[in-house]
C-alpha cells in the first residue's frame, strides 16, 4: 500500500512537469517491470511470447518519447473543462448501458473495460489539471477538476471489476491498459496543445509506435493472465487420478448383536391313531 501511494504521489508530480502523451503511456511499463520481477521472486515462467511482448512495449513506449515534442504546461478552460466532462461522462454510460443489455461475457467485459480505460485516463487529464493549476493559478479553479477525479476514479475501479465479470482477466485487462493511454494522450494533443516532432511524418510514426506498444502490452496482458490461471490449481480441473486422496472416513463400529436364545416349547405329546389306540386296549 505504500509503494502504490508512492507511485500515485509520483504519477502527479510526473504531469505536472511532464506532457499527458509521455507520462501516461509509460505508466503501462508496470507490465514491463512485472515479468523479470515475477520470474524471479515467484518463478513465474516468462516464455518467448512473454519477451516477444515486453520488447515491442519497451520499443514502441520508446518510440513515443523520443517523437513528442516539448510544450509549456497549460490548463483547461472552464468551457473545455466542461465540455470535456459532458462528454466522457455521456461516453461512460452510454457503454454502460449497453453492456447492461448484454449477457456475461467477451463483448460486455471489453465494453466496460473501454468504460474503465476512458475513465482512467480522462481522471489522468483532470489530475494534471489541477497540478498546473495549482503551479500557475489559484486552488480554488481547481475544486471541479477534484470532484471530477474522484468520481472518474472510482467509476473506473467499479467498471474494470465488473468487467471481468464472466469474461476471465486477459481480454478486459489489456483493454483497460490500452485504452487508457490512448484517450488521455488524444485529449492532450486535442486540448492542452501537446503535438510530435517532424510534423506529420512525425505524428504517423508516433502512430505506429502506438501500434507496436499496444501491440506488446495485449501480448504481456494474456501472457500474465494465462500464467497466473495456470499457477491456480481448482479441484474441478484435475481428472479422477490427479486428485489426492481425500481423507479416509471413519469405519463404523462392531454391531453388538445380543444372540436370543429361542424358547424351548413343552414336548406335545402325539395323539394316537385308531390302530394304536385299538392296540393298546387290547394290549
Amino acid at each position: 500500500m505504500t509503494l502504490n501511494g508512492a507511485g500515485a504521489v509520483l504519477h502527479v508530480i510526473a504531469l505536472a512537469y511532464g506532457p499527458l502523451s509521455v507520462v501516461q503511456p509509460l505508466g503501462a511499463l508496470t507490465i514491463v517491470f512485472a515479468l523479470p520481477m515475477a520470474a524471479v521472486f515467484v518463478r513465474r515462467p516468462v516464455g518467448a511470447a512473454g519477451w516477444r511482448g515486453a520488447v515491442l512495449a519497451t520499443a514502441g513506449l520508446a518510440g513515443l518519447l523520443s517523437l513528442t515534442g516539448s510544450s509549456r504546461s497549460q490548463a483547461l478552460s472552464d468551457g473545455e473543462r466542461f465540455t470535456l466532462a459532458v462528454v466522457t461522462l455521456s461516453a461512460i454510460a452510454a457503454l454502460a448501458l449497453a453492456a447492461r443489455w448484454l449477457r456475461p461475457g467477451g463483448l460486455r467485459g471489453v465494453l466496460l473495460a473501454i468504460a474503465a480505460g476512458t475513465a482512467f485516463g480522462v481522471s489522468s487529464v483532470f489530475v494534471k489539471n489541477v497540478a498546473v493549476e495549482g503551479i500557475w493559478g489559484s486552488w480554488a479553479d481547481a475544486l471541479p477538476s477534484l470532484v471530477m477525479i474522484g468520481l472518474l476514479a472510482g467509476s473506473g475501479v467499479l467498471l474494470s471489476q465488473a468487467s471481468y465479470h464472466g469474461a476471465g482477466l486477459a481480454s478486459p485487462l489489456a483493454t483497460a491498459t490500452v485504452v487508457n493511454p490512448v484517450v488521455a494522450t488524444a485529449v492532450g494533443i486535442a486540448m492542452l496543445g501537446e503535438h510530435f516532432q517532424y510534423g506529420t511524418p512525425g505524428t504517423l510514426l508516433a502512430l505506429l509506435a502506438a501500434l507496436v506498444a499496444s501491440t506488446g502490452l495485449v501480448m504481456l496482458t494474456v501472457h500474465g493472465a494465462e500464467t497466473g490461471a495456470d499457477t491456480v490449481r481448482r479441484p474441478e480441473d484435475d481428472g479422477p487420478d490427479d486428485r489426492p486422496p481425500g481423507p479416509r472416513a471413519p469405519e463404523a463400529p462392531p454391531r453388538l448383536t445380543r444372540r436370543i436364545p429361542r424358547p424351548r416349547h413343552p414336548a406335545r405329546r402325539r395323539t394316537p391313531d385308531r390302530g394304536e389306540a385299538v392296540l393298546q386296549t387290547h394290549g
